[in-house]
């Protein structure tokens, strides 16, 4: 069996198929995206998922958790254990949901608000740092066509 050799001297190794793979380019384009994000949430100790999972409960107060699990695309079990991690960090309130004795009604805490705002006030900065190369009309184009691969 012959062993490999290294056509490299010097420099990066070749990437052979990946540039014409989209899904490379988005995967590059998510590590850039969340390496900023985290940065950016400095003594925060949030992840893009939680400030998520955080936004959909303060723009719908009273939201069960099969709806959030839904509309976030994560399963249930999941979702129990994320916001048991936001309740213990007094992000989040579970209560009873209106006429389902069985489900839970998300809201956010004070706290859970007051991070909210602090952490949105971030996102924003971290949104047009990461826009930075696209012009407006770029970013809507780019923000659209990831809706479609997302939700074709």
């Amino acid at each position: 069996m012959a062993r490999p050799t290294s056509r490299l001297t010097a420099g990066e190794p070749g990437e052979g198929i990946l540039p014409e793979l989209l899904g490379y380019h988005l995967r590059r384009a998510q590590l850039a995206v969340f390496a900023d994000f985290a940065r950016s949430m400095g003594g925060i100790d949030l992840t893009p998922g939680q400030f998520g999972v955080l936004a959909r409960i303060a723009a719908n107060p009273g939201l069960s958790q099969s709806a959030l699990g839904r509309a976030v695309g994560i399963e249930r079990s999941t979702v129990v254990s994320l916001i048991d991690r936001l309740e213990r960090r007094d992000l989040v309130v579970r209560g009873k949901a209106a006429g389902d004795r069985r489900a839970n009604a998300l809201a956010l805490s004070a706290e859970g608000r007051r991070l909210f705002r602090e952490a949105s006030r971030r996102v924003r900065t971290h949104e047009r740092r990461i826009a930075r190369g696209l012009t407006p009309a770029e970013a809507q184009v780019l923000a659209g066509l990831l809706k479609k691969v997302v939700r074709p």
